[in-house]
């Protein structure tokens, strides 16, 4: 049985999501951000030293980080979904956006996030930061399209990975001049998996 550790609000969601698009059995084992700090808390460390979520423990397998996750259990359990055959064109722009969504697309999301706090002091980075989210927000406007999905013409992982990004864009009113983006995440938003997904994990709240 798959366990997933779920910490409320936060990339964790997508993995159950995940599931729910593959029909995979799976339990949720819930973890609560601290009031305060919004931080998980340290039991998730018990599983994995770093602490963070999402994780997923299966038959005394440990894997972190949402882009191997993801990885694991399509190659695992996807029978022939969710990603393009490794001898198509489309498998290298497939490993593109399934990496890019966390390897560069959330960092001026979260340098935004973490100079919010900072007031006047963070007045410097500002502009670069701004330039850099409308950069990467651009380039995926431009490569979707109007295409219903970043990769060839259903659902893959990447699609799992890259929405969560524009869920944490949305939720502080960054893709309002981003048409193409707010529908695409809107139709990822309306999959009965997705819903599914939400139903079981519980309040989904990024804001």
């Amino acid at each position: 049985m798959i366990t997933v550790h779920h910490l409320n609000n936060s990339r964790s969601q997508r993995i159950l999501w995940l599931l729910e698009e593959l029909g995979q059995d799976y339990e949720i084992k819930q973890y609560q951000r601290d009031a305060k700090t919004n931080l998980a808390p340290d039991s998730l460390k018990a599983i994995h030293p770093l602490g963070k979520s999402p994780v997923i423990t299966d038959n005394g397998t440990t894997v972190a980080e949402s882009g191997a996750i993801v990885e694991y259990l399509v190659r695992k359990y996807g029978r022939d979904k969710l990603m393009p055959p490794e001898d198509s064109p489309d498998f290298i722009s497939y490993l593109h956006w399934l990496h890019y969504a966390e390897g560069s697309a959330m960092l001026p999301l979260m340098l935004a996030l973490y100079t919010s706090r900072l007031g006047d002091a963070a007045a410097p980075l500002r502009p670069r930061i701004e330039s850099e989210i409308q950069n990467h927000f651009g380039y995926m406007e431009s490569a979707l399209g109007t295409r219903n999905f970043f990769v060839g013409d259903h659902l893959t992982g990447a699609d799992i990975q890259v929405t969560f990004v524009l869920e944490a864009a949305k939720s502080r009113g960054l893709l309002a001049h981003f048409r193409g983006l707010n529908g695409y995440l809107s139709r990822m938003q309306s999959r009965e998996a997705y819903k599914r997904g939400i139903e079981r994990g519980g309040k989904y709240d990024l804001g």
